[in-house]
């Protein structure tokens, strides 16, 4: 940078136009990582507070501008210029949402484990989706999140963002229907994912059901309210309890797939 002297000849001053080409190529850079910190399913959380995630965005920007070539102040003026911010808010955008997508299966798998068990009343409000979700549902998202924190996820994730100016350098256009397919796909992954976490809890909990069912028609006095819930919701607690350690590789098996999938999405970019 250029530096010149005031009118005093004391305070060191930039020139107008070298701090503004600073400021356009740093808020360039820092438009994909701000919007994948948006849509990212930790950062992305209303519990962070928005100054957090553009302080951390402002970080990773300073760090990497040095390393990414910028295209010149003067285009960013221009229809290609809004073309390049659009492209580099998509990218960030469509790859947290990638990830979110896939850590929905947590969510989803606790809700439909505290549906066959009677607990779908027992619910929380959930900053993250707005509304009412079922504790067990709940519970499953952090423990994810916890797993997601000790296994340096969150690293990962933003090493790829980093890489992913490497592949697809700051004014290069490349075609967005890859990442598109790949969120759309993520969907599907997101309910075959689901199933495989909530298969073998609601397995045991339909055998808890049918042997209910047998019980309260071998004896009709038996009343069903009075005896089969508090039967199911014991039954689950314990094979929550007891499944800990499965849902945890479990969910460190959806970390990787996650991750993963967005590697390869963002690999994608080289060949657009």
């Amino acid at each position: 940078m250029e530096f010149t002297s005031t009118q005093g000849g004391i305070f060191p001053a930039i020139e107008m136009q070298v701090a503004i080409e600073y400021l356009v190529q740093h808020f360039t850079a820092s438009l994909r990582i701000g919007a994948f910190l948006i849509a990212s399913p930790f950062m992305g959380s209303r519990s962070i507070m928005p100054t957090v995630r553009i302080m951390l965005a402002l970080v990773i920007t300073v760090l990497i501008a040095g390393k990414v070539p910028m295209p010149d102040s003067t285009v960013m003026g221009s229809a290609f210029g809004i073309a390049i911010i659009i492209k580099e808010i998509a990218i960030g955008l469509l790859a947290g949402l990638i990830l979110t997508i896939w850590f929905s299966a947590a969510s989803l798998a606790g809700q439909k484990v505290a549906t066959s068990a009677g607990l779908g009343y027992a619910s929380m409000m959930d900053p993250d989706a707005g509304g009412q979700t079922p504790v067990v549902g709940r519970l499953f998202s952090l423990f994810l999140i916890v797993i997601f924190l000790s296994l340096d996820g969150h690293l990962v994730a933003i090493a790829i963002m980093v890489h992913s100016y490497e592949l697809s350098p700051i004014g290069e256009m490349p075609s967005l229907f890859g990442l598109i397919e790949a969120g759309i796909a993520s969907a599907g992954y997101m309910f075959l994912a689901a199933a495989l976490i909530m298969l073998p809890i609601i397995s045991i909990m339909l055998m808890i059901n049918i042997a209910i069912g047998i019980i309260t028609r071998s004896a009709p006095q038996l009343n069903l309210f009075s005896f089969g819930f508090p039967i199911s919701m014991i039954g689950v607690f314990i094979v929550l309890y007891i499944s800990v350690d499965v849902l945890g590789f479990a969910f460190s098996d959806l970390i990787d797939s996650a991750l993963d999938e967005m590697e390869v999405t963002i690999g994608g970019l080289a060949g657009g």
